[in-house]
């Protein structure tokens, strides 16, 4: 199919060199950043200096494709491409946009004629070799439409066609909560192998794990892979970011009234990580020492 990017990214500009290897696939591209354009028109693409170039690079009926930072990233976007289009165009969402704003988008561009998808993608820097999972939103006609690219950036099985607008980023919000309780459950093991009696070897033990184990996984091999590089992560910080998903996942829970406390838990984590001295751990200090006459320790 003929298909147009904005956005190349980390994910963007391999999505559109997956689809020109591997497809036969017509790609025209755009981003700010004109070696990224470059890179890809390296690749196969045809480069875009601007939306309105990208926008006359295809033939109408277009489809974009939008890889761009959740937010206002995505409605400023949408609205100068939505000067730009005709009717019967298609916009796709694949960043990690909230779905209440993938359902408000999608209302917003079928008032113009235009039709929206959004399209939950995960795969992260390793989705160019071994492909991207996504779960896709939008009415039928659209997904059936966009299935030849689908086709090319997945692997086998790793699409499907999930719901209306505002399903696939639900669903791919949930599978990063997920993602947040795996990874904590991982590292609270390990931490507590590190803190022990034992001089384990974290790499040997990672490795052992998958195979056969029945905690094995892809995250486990990442924790292997990371270990055999430096196997007691002297070289990093335990600062850990939050690209807001998880926060979405937790209100979610809340207004559904679903308990999660591990995936709530796995958050709260990240933003302990982010305090280099706790105040909240100075209250429990000085209260351990007024109830009980428990020393405390000074700076």
């Amino acid at each position: 199919m003929e298909i147009a990017f904005v956005g190349l990214g980390r994910m963007g500009g391999n999505m559109v060199k997956r689809l020109l290897e591997r497809g036969d696939h017509r790609v025209a591209a755009f981003d700010p950043n004109p070696a990224a354009v470059q890179e890809v028109v390296e690749a196969g693409a045809t480069g875009a200096a601007s939306l309105k170039e990208l926008a006359a690079a295809i033939q109408p009926p277009r489809a974009f494709w939008v890889m761009v930072p959740a937010g206002p990233p995505v409605d400023d976007t949408l609205l100068t491409l939505a000067g730009l289009c005709t009717r019967g165009d298609l916009f796709i969402d694949g960043g990690n946009s909230f779905y209440k704003d993938s359902i408000r988008r999608s209302e917003e561009m079928a008032a113009r004629g235009y039709e929206m998808m959004d399209v939950g993608t995960s795969g992260g820097v390793w989705g160019h070799d071994i492909g991207y999972c996504m779960m896709v939103g939008g009415s039928l006609k659209s997904f059936l439409r966009i299935e030849p690219a689908l086709h090319t950036l997945a692997p086998q099985g790793g699409y499907a066609h999930v719901g209306p607008n505002g399903a696939g980023h639900f669903s791919k919000m949930v599978h990063n909560g997920i993602e947040y309780g795996l990874m904590q459950s991982y590292a609270e093991g390990f931490a507590i192998l590190n803190g022990s009696q034992f001089q384990y070897d974290m790499h040997a033990l990672a490795s052992l794990w998958n195979h056969g184990s029945v905690v094995r996984s892809w995250l486990l091999e990442l924790a292997e892979d990371a270990f055999s590089k430096d196997p007691k992560l002297e070289q990093v910080a335990g600062y850990v970011e939050d690209t807001g998903e998880g926060r979405w996942t937790v209100e979610a829970a809340i207004e559904e009234a679903v308990p999660a406390p591990v995936i709530a838990e796995a958050l709260f984590d990240r933003f302990r990580s982010r305090q280099a001295e706790s105040f909240g751990d100075k209250v429990l200090a000085v209260l351990r020492k007024e109830f009980g006459g428990h020393a405390i320790r000074t700076k």
